[in-house]
């Protein structure tokens, strides 16, 4: 994989992401593949994968890979609206979130993102837009 913009990577320092211990595997225009431990940062108080660590996944990976289609243009993406079903649940291990765009308008993004566990089970499935913007100073 090629690196990523070094002012991206520079972003993610100090972020929910870092701190979640989510990890970039894949990013190519139009596809975006993140990985996240399963451990007691990630865990709600029953010792399953908070939903909430699942969408901030999801949302990480759709926000990513809209940041890759538009930042030859000089604009940014940010989220609007997520939405996630829960199907599975995951206790340890880790996760595999694949975000893949659905549609690509110039004012918005509309983001599939498919969460597996490490026996490659559907756990989520979440839908993110995300609104392209001009960065502000």
């Amino acid at each position: 994989m090629e690196d990523l913009d070094p002012k991206f990577r520079a972003g993610m320092q100090n972020t929910m992401a870092e701190t979640l211990g989510m990890e970039l595997i894949e990013a190519k225009p139009g596809r975006v593949v993140i990985t996240m431990p399963v451990d007691p940062r990630t865990h709600q108080p029953y010792g399953l994968l908070h939903g909430g660590a699942s969408v901030a996944l999801a949302e990480t990976a759709a926000s990513l890979g809209g940041w890759l289609l538009v930042a030859a243009e000089g604009k940014v993406v940010v989220g609007q609206e997520i939405n996630a079903n829960h199907l599975r649940s995951v206790r340890s291990g880790k996760v595999k979130a694949i975000g893949e765009i659905v549609h690509q308008g110039k004012a918005s993004q509309v983001w599939e993102t498919k969460i597996y566990d490490e026996k490659d089970r559907l756990i989520c499935i979440s839908r993110c837009t995300l609104a392209v913007i001009e960065p502000r100073a």
